[in-house]
């Protein structure tokens, strides 16, 4: 199964809530930045379901 971004965004909120208890900026933007890049691979895996899906019924309709 190809990862749809759940790792990343898991890894992301870790990283800003300890960024944000222990204060470190660095850390909390790190996560912020993991977190974007799980949503964004969230959204792609999504468009490339629906695209597969739009191929298939063009097919059938051939």
């Amino acid at each position: 199964m190809a990862d749809r971004g759940f790792t990343d965004r898991v890894k992301g909120k870790t990283k800003m809530m300890a960024g944000n208890l222990t204060g470190n900026q660095k850390v909390k933007a790190e996560g912020v930045i993991h977190r974007t890049i799980g949503m964004t691979k969230e959204v792609v895996s999504d468009v490339k379901d629906v695209a597969e899906e739009v191929i298939e019924k063009v097919k059938d309709k051939m």
